[in-house]
């Protein structure tokens, strides 16, 4: 999920590619429609004037356009690469290093968008980091809702759930003792609802506290880019070692739960992975394409 509203506009378009989409022409038209989405869903935290929308449409446009032409290829060539991977076993470092690459390219998005982001956070007015802040607690209580929910055989039971719909969105349908494996495996993982919820309200007030700062100081572009970047690194490694532990565990514990299911599938499974990959690479490659036109 998204940790910040900063890094959730940078990578709408991977989460629209790998969570919303399921055919390939989905991912086409989900990618093509990223930037009327990525405005729409930062406005509903900002609330843009009209001075600032058309800035923002433009700013969302132009990092589309570089996204497109510079990134969709890079991301072609590691699906590329995974359907050579997806027919054999797995180890857990072998998973965590993909996460790894992606994790760069991430990276690398986040500061392209960081200049324009930068001159955004400058225009906004208190009344608007205030929108910000309820629209952050309405996002906490939607957050509870769904994993917080009820006593803790039921959070159970909906992780469960959820882990087997994105195992079968990758593999196709799970037999019996994989569904009874994926459930081994949730009820195992170090995950915990109420430590990740006061990281997330943690970050959410750095970010207030962030903007805030920048606003109330008229401050410069340059050093509202140095403020994004250190924001974005202790988003990226909390000022609490307690929970950098515990981060750290459940990143290790989850590489090991993807390799562990993937070596538990069957050859027809990989098989129909491999067909998905083979999919997303191409529709990638069709809208890199389109860049150049």
């Amino acid at each position: 999920m998204c940790k910040s509203r900063f890094r959730c506009a940078i990578i709408v378009a991977l989460g629209l590619a790998l969570a919303l989409l399921g055919g390939c022409s989905a991912l086409r038209l989900g990618y093509n429609t990223a930037p009327d989405v990525t405005y729409w869903w930062l406005d509903g935290y900002a609330d843009f004037n009209e001075a600032q929308a058309p800035r923002v449409r433009e700013g969302i446009a132009q990092w589309f356009a570089w996204h497109r032409r510079t990134q969709l290829p890079a991301y072609a060539n590691l699906l590329a690469r995974a359907q050579f991977d997806v027919p054999g076993n797995t180890t857990t470092e072998q998973t965590c290093n993909w996460w790894a690459e992606i994790r760069e390219r991430l990276d690398t998005s986040f500061e392209r968008a960081v200049p324009t982001i930068a001159e955004l956070v400058l225009t906004l007015t208190p009344q608007q980091i205030q929108h910000i802040e309820r629209r952050y607690a309405k996002a906490n209580q939607e957050f509870r809702e769904e994993f917080l929910q009820g006593d803790p055989p039921q959070r159970l039971r909906e992780s469960t759930k959820r882990a087997v719909e994105r195992a079968e969105f990758f593999y196709g349908r799970l037999d019996d003792a994989q569904r009874e494996r994926v459930a081994k495996l949730v009820e195992q993982s170090p995950f915990d609802a109420e430590t990740w919820i006061v990281e997330r309200m943690r970050r959410q007030q750095d970010a207030l506290q962030t903007l805030r700062r920048l606003v109330g100081t008229g401050a410069g572009n340059d050093d509202a880019q140095a403020a994004l970047r250190a924001y974005f690194e202790r988003m990226n490694r909390s000022p609490r070692e307690d929970y950098r532990r515990y981060a750290d565990r459940l990143s290790q514990f989850n590489c090991a739960f993807a390799a562990t299911l993937h070596n538990a599938t069957s050859a027809a499974q990989r098989q129909a992975a491999v067909q998905k990959l083979k999919g997303w690479e191409n529709d990638l490659r069709s809208l890199a394409a389109d860049a150049v036109k």
